[in-house]
């Protein structure tokens, strides 16, 4: 059966390297970003299938962009939730908007697209979903609580729903990065946080994209987080 994957968040960072990735290992990868420029120009980079773009704070905007993944290239079988937003600061700081725009995309979006993806997953009986968290929702991080919650929450959902679709052999999983080298972690200073790494180095965003694909490619792993810190974890 063809491999069809939907990578959200698809143009840069993580989800692009899955995307990279994905394509290399012969699926039919579908790159989605809100900018559809950015889409088709990482799309024309890594020889993927599809472009597309997509608010996924909004469920209207995720199921019309399963059903143009539908018309073009085929039924989804795969899904990688990497789209995220992070606005450090304290909350006492945190302005509304702000809480609920990282809410919004980086929980609640990749809800809106799993329920979306389930559909046709069911149908075929059939499919594997990876979102995408992160190391700071389990150790927390000053600065960083709305961000850490909606990770965290990316986690209880994923292992809830997991128990939801195992018998119609549908796989969840999470995959948790630490520090990554990517646009988001760009304005962090390393040399100090080098030090708390056993590893003693920032990842690269293909170590993650490994891990994405390994869990996709198994067929007996589900509800598990698979932690991607250079050992981070060890020091909590």
């Amino acid at each position: 059966m063809t491999k069809i994957c939907a990578v959200f968040g698809g143009s840069r960072g993580i989800g692009k390297a899955v995307a990279k990735l994905l394509v290399q290992r012969d699926y039919k990868v579908a790159v989605i970003s809100r900018n559809l420029d950015k889409a088709k120009a990482a799309t024309e980079e890594i020889g993927g299938h599809l472009a597309l773009s997509c608010d996924i704070a909004k469920e209207e905007d995720v199921q019309h962009t399963f059903q143009e993944i539908v018309k073009n290239i085929g039924n989804v079988n795969y899904l990688v939730n990497a789209a995220g937003v992070n606005r450090d600061g304290l909350l006492l700081r945190t302005k509304k908007e702000e809480i609920l725009s990282q809410l919004s995309i980086n929980l609640i979006g990749s809800m809106y697209t799993c329920k979306v993806a389930l559909r046709g997953m069911v149908q075929q009986q059939r499919g594997a979903i990876v979102n995408i968290g992160s190391i700071v929702g389990h150790k927390g991080n000053a600065g960083q609580s709305v961000y850490s919650a909606s990770k965290e929450g990316l986690v209880g959902f994923s292992k809830s729903l997991a128990k939801e679709v195992a018998r119609k052999n549908i796989q969840v999983n999470v995959v948790a990065p630490g520090f990554i080298h990517t646009d988001m972690t760009s304005s962090i200073e390393e040399t100090s946080l080098k030090q708390t790494i056993p590893l003693g180095r920032f990842g690269e965003a293909d170590d993650v994209a490994q891990a994405v694909a390994f869990l996709l490619s198994s067929s007996y792993i589900t509800g598990h987080v698979l932690v991607v810190d250079g050992g981070l974890q060890l020091q909590i």
